[in-house]
């Protein structure tokens, strides 16, 4: 590799500063696009407003009253949430969110029919405005996917999207077979209304999605509904509805035991009925056929003794009957719920309140099964709970049917003892005492089953909701979206984003070069000196005047200051080579007004147009291209013949490079070109050559060895970056002498230095006439 013999001396600080400030320069020039941007997107932030309908947010509060339900505050470990089993204000939140209480709103309330007026900038949905309501009986696919547009006509007929057809009535439509019921009286002067059907499923989906339950707070059972709904009339009715479907599903599970119970008592009272009145009518056969109308002291006594026994023999056997009632209840293994047994006679506080219990959890369990699925641990937990209460009411049933047989059988022993004593009594009396005795009992058992059975209907007739409401639905003052300010901030920032984007991806697509990080990362080749991008260039491309205070004259300054690290022999002349890689870079600009500012310092200089494809200095000075180093290379004139000097400079000469050549390359591989520099450095301080890219052809290259210094310009944002690795392979060939860069047209953030460091410092500066100089 070849290292850098020599070390320009650099003035500027701009290397030290961060490329932050060239990018956000870069950013700031193109302010008047930012400002266009922002303005456009606020423009469209508000259009996008004016096209979206206001949500509300309704909101409406439950309060579950049973004891039983939320967070125990018994220990620390369940009001820490911790170990505990019982999540009974999460199943209420569950069923309140379930699809089957949503799915009866929105067919109570026929949510899956919108209807809208149509407005200038959106469709505004109405509900309670609805002068109609459509009634889907069987609908078709395009139903689905098109909208109804429902034109009153006069108030018994409805236009339905330009087919006429009578309201209140079934009709057979293309859409399938419907019905417009009508709310209100319609005419002719009603605004038309849009309806659209959606799918039941969807709809009931969306509300679902958008309805949101939860607690107040962690130990709290009030539970919170909330819902975003565009009509706010709308959303409190499906709030109020969910909450009334859910009241409703509440008391029927509480009075299913009490219907089951009922269902008994009326199975026995058919029974006790039949064998009632079949007694009444023997008895009274039985004194009719025997003439009996009254009956001995010792018979009454014997009849209350025996009447007494049989009415406690009959309780044992309804409790026995009972017993088995609930045998066959635990016993029932299916899981179905609804099938709870009568407990009529049963007063064995144990069996009671296993029988509570027991069915306590299996309401819960039908609870969780609504929103949980099979394999869940609490529905598994309740199992396991359900299965060891039944093993301990079996526990309990057999001792009970133990101590009852007992009780049986002590009283059929009275019975029997009884009856023997009733044999002493005359056979007619006894024979009606039996029969009697029969009636007495089964119109003591009709009377208890009557009683139970009011009992039980007044229990069911009572039964209340164990929630609350304690606010019903309603509406927020402001709507929730959309949020202005937000839209309006998030359009701003994208109006900014834009820009930024545009600018970036143009950046990004360039390939060219941008910035001096992009040349000092491709190429090892040392920078001598940047021209700043001037935006009051001359037409002749001379700028460089006496006591210029400018920038670029500045950095031209620093430029020749610069020349010094590159000379050899500070007593010998110096021969500058200016090439490129491609046209346009600004080989002329610079060698001309390099040749003007060390012109002013009394260096004798002359610059040699030697771009014999498309020489520009001699239309740059406005001087004709008659003779020129073309001729001198032919030997068809002398240099004293071309030598022309530059007007307004002394000691700056110039020679064009006259008439072109068809073949420049063998022109200057000629053996004139070596006499020339040699007769130029003879007489000037300073040769400055203009010569073609040196990545279109090969002429740089052939002037390359006669060259004391070599500067290869690089133009911003117009020398590509790929050029630049040509330029690193001419370095560490070493095919230029001491090669150079020069940035040339330094524009926007990189430029921001120079333009404010030289600004401030002539502004700043002695303001009286500065005598000589350059």
């Amino acid at each position: 590799m070849v290292t850098n013999p020599y070390t320009p001396y650099q003035a500027y600080e701009v290397e030290q500063q961060p490329n932050l400030r060239a990018v956000l320069m870069r950013y700031v020039r193109n302010w008047p696009w930012f400002v266009l941007s922002l303005l456009l997107a606020l423009a469209a932030a508000y259009v996008y407003l004016l096209y979206q309908p206001p949500v509300y947010k309704v909101q409406a509060s439950l309060l579950i009253k049973d004891e039983k339900k939320g967070i125990s505050d018994q220990s620390l470990m369940k009001e820490l949430d911790i170990f505990t089993t019982s999540k009974v204000v999460e199943n209420e939140m569950e069923i309140l969110k379930s699809y089957t209480l949503m799915d009866r709103v929105v067919n109570n309330l026929g949510l899956d029919v919108r209807y809208y007026h149509p407005t200038n900038t959106f469709k505004q949905e109405i509900y309670n405005d609805s002068p109609i309501r459509l009634i889907v009986e069987k609908p078709e696919p395009q139903l689905y996917t098109e909208e109804l547009e429902l034109k009153f006509v006069d108030g018994k007929t409805v236009q339905l999207n330009g087919q006429n057809y009578p309201v209140n009535q079934s009709i057979k439509t293309p859409y399938g077979q419907l019905r417009v019921f009508t709310r209100k009286p319609i005419s002719s002067k009603l605004e038309p209304v849009i309806a659209m059907v959606s799918d039941r499923t969807g709809t009931v989906e969306d509300y679902l999605k958008n309805l949101k339950v939860e607690p107040t707070a962690k130990q709290s059972t009030v539970l919170v509904m909330n819902l975003e709904e565009r009509v706010p009339d709308k959303g409190e009715a499906i709030l109020n509805q969910l909450i009334n479907e859910y009241n409703k599903e509440a008391i029927v599970d509480k009075n299913k035991e009490a219907s089951n119970t009922l269902s008994f008592i009326e199975d026995r009272l058919g029974l006790i009925s039949g064998e009632l009145s079949s007694v009444e009518k023997e008895v009274e056969l039985y004194k009719s056929t025997q003439g009996i109308t009254d009956l001995s002291v010792q018979a009454q006594t014997f009849l209350t003794t025996v009447k007494e026994n049989d009415t406690q023999l009959n309780e044992v056997n309804i409790r026995l009957s009972a017993l088995e009632e609930v045998e066959r209840y635990v016993q029932n293994q299916s899981g179905d719920k609804g099938v709870a047994p009568a407990t009529l006679g049963m007063s064995d506080p144990v069996l009671m309140g296993l029988l509570t219990k027991l069915s306590e959890l299996e309401l819960k369990r039908d609870e969780l099964s609504r929103t949980t699925s099979p394999n869940n641990p609490l529905l598994q937990s309740l199992d396991s709970q359900i299965k060891t209460m039944k093993t301990s009411i079996n526990e309990n049933i057999q001792t009970m049917r133990q101590q009852l047989t007992r009780n049986q059988n002590q009283l059929m022993t009275n019975n029997r003892r009884m009856e023997n004593m009733i044999r002493t009594v005359p056979g007619k009396e006894r024979a009606l005492l039996n029969i009697t005795r029969q009636q007495a009992i089964k119109n003591g058992l009709y009377t208890y089953l009557l009683q139970k059975r009011e009992e039980t209907a007044l229990s069911a007739a009572s039964a209340v909701s164990d929630s609350r409401t304690v606010d019903a639905a309603r509406t927020g003052s402001k709507p929730v979206k959309p949020v202005k300010m937000t839209i309006f901030m998030i359009f701003s920032l994208l109006g900014l984003l834009i820009p930024v984007g545009i600018i970036s991806a143009k950046d990004a697509l360039n390939n060219r070069i941008l910035r001096r990080s992009d040349v000092e990362e491709a190429t090892q080749v040392p920078i001598l000196g940047e021209i700043v991008k001037s935006r009051q260039i001359a037409a002749d491309n001379m700028i460089f005047k006496p006591r210029l205070q400018s920038v670029i004259g500045e950095q031209i300054r620093a430029l020749r200051t610069n020349l010094q690290f590159l000379r050899s022999d500070p007593h010998k002349s110096q021969v500058l080579l200016f090439t490129s890689s491609i046209s346009g870079e600004g080989k002329s600009f610079i060698s001309l007004n390099l040749g003007a500012s060390l012109a002013l310092v009394d260096r004798t200089t002359v610059i040699l147009e030697m771009d014999m494809r498309k020489p520009k200095l001699h239309k740059s000075l406005h001087i004709e291209n008659r003779a020129g180093l073309s001729n001198y290379l032919i030997g068809e004139a002398t240099i004293d013949e071309l030598l022309r000097p530059i007007i307004g400079y002394e000691n700056y000469y110039i020679i064009t490079a006259g008439p072109l050549p068809p073949n420049p390359a063998e022109l200057l591989s000629s053996p004139r070109l070596a006499q020339l520099f040699d007769e130029l450095k003879a007489r000037f301080d300073y040769v400055l050559v203009d010569s073609p890219p040196v990545g279109l052809v090969t002429d740089s290259q052939l002037i390359a060895p006669f060259a004391d210094a070599t500067m290869f310009l690089v133009r911003h944002d117009h020398t590509p970056k790929n050029y630049l690795k040509m330029l690193d392979t001419l370095y560490k060939e070493n095919r230029f002498q001491k090669l150079s860069i020069i940035l040339n047209g330094v524009g926007e953030g990189e430029s921001y230095y120079y333009s404010y460091s030289y600004g401030d410092y002539y502004s700043r500066g002695d303001k009286k006439p500065r005598l000589g100089g350059a």
